[in-house]
């Protein structure tokens, strides 16, 4: 979804993806999400993997994930329908467009974010496969890191009006 918003925009004139304009050693996420989707391919038809191990094997466990995974991609396409032409992936210091406070917006600072946790969370209550209980709690510590560069940039570029909106509405949930 996040690389169709970002394509469409592109033909609209827009320069969605500032990935890594900020610290460049914001290059090395790619590769690791690269073997993130191929653990859970892996997982999901059988490819060889580095791990097998299952820490459940429960379908009511499983299901459950199903349903993260759901609501993570629901709330992920609601947060990209609420940024409209403001989205963009990294930090755009050039042309940063208006501070978006409404839709989902209004109940989180951060949907996507949330909605990229409920997603991994919901992967690995699918699969329990160790891996993906690592890549979780890493991308935690990693989405946690950008938020508060992004939140920096928000201050200095919108000033007062991001900090009522801080006041208002929660970083996460």
């Amino acid at each position: 979804m996040v690389l169709g918003r970002s394509l469409l925009m592109g033909r609209e004139g827009i320069k969605a993806i500032h990935f890594g304009n900020i610290d460049k050693k914001d290059f090395l996420i790619p590769p690791f999400a690269a073997f993130y989707f191929y653990i859970v391919f892996a997982n999901a038809f059988g490819f060889p993997t580095i791990a097998r191990h299952q820490y459940f094997d429960l379908a009511s466990i499983s299901w459950a994930g199903v349903c993260f995974c759901v609501a993570g991609l629901v709330l992920a396409a609601l947060t990209l329908v609420s940024f409209g032409r403001s989205f963009r992936v990294g930090i755009d210091t050039d042309h940063p467009d208006k501070l978006v406070t409404s839709g989902v917006f209004a109940f989180s600072r951060n949907p996507i974010y949330v909605a990229f946790w409920l997603v991994l969370l919901g992967e690995f209550l699918v699969f329990s496969n160790p891996a993906l209980l690592i890549y979780f709690f890493g991308s935690i510590w990693l989405i946690h890191r950008q938020v508060l560069r992004e939140e920096q940039f928000l201050k200095q570029h919108y000033g007062r009006d991001y900090l009522e909106y801080c006041g208002r509405v929660r970083r996460y949930l």
